[in-house]
């Protein structure tokens, strides 16, 4: 996966690959491939998720302290 890619564009590229197992239009080459794929997918999204909490987090901390 590169560094640059961004969690909507991740996200979206997940959502037509479940559209396309859901359709069960895929052959099974396809689906193996498209299955791993997914899971770089999530993988990558759970990543980027956790590390904006954690900066969103700290970003609010310091908005409290400055507060005081």
């Amino acid at each position: 996966m590169k560094e640059q890619e961004s969690y909507e564009k991740s996200y979206q590229e997940l959502v037509e690959i479940v559209k396309e197992i859901e359709s069960e239009n895929i052959d099974i080459d396809s689906l193996s491939e498209k299955v791993q794929r997914a899971k770089k997918l999530i993988t990558f999204c759970k990543n980027k998720l956790k590390v904006t909490e954690k900066e969103v987090t700290e970003i609010l901390k310091t908005l409290d302290k400055s507060d005081d």
